[in-house]
């Protein structure tokens, strides 16, 4: 699936879960998908809590993710010496 295909799983609506990026069609999201992958949880457990969800939805998230922080400039901090 092409990542154009994929990102448009992901979607932003004011109007569910306070306007936070959700796969389509559910109020999950991709925050909650990317805490549960970050805890340990496998994508086939995701799968079978969430019966509705696919492998594409998952990629999507991942995808979705690393484009947000294609897109973010960091600055390193920088500790004080006192």
């Amino acid at each position: 699936m092409k990542e154009a295909q994929l990102l448009q799983r992901i979607v932003v609506d004011p109007k569910v879960m306070a306007g936070k990026p959700v796969i389509r069609g559910t109020r999950l999201p991709v925050e909650y998908i990317l805490k549960l992958l970050a805890h340990g949880a496998t994508v086939e457990e995701i799968l079978q809590e969430y019966s509705g969800l696919t492998h594409e939805d998952i990629q999507a998230c991942l995808l979705f993710a690393t484009r947000v922080l294609e897109k973010t400039d960091f600055m390193p901090l920088i500790a004080s010496k006192e």
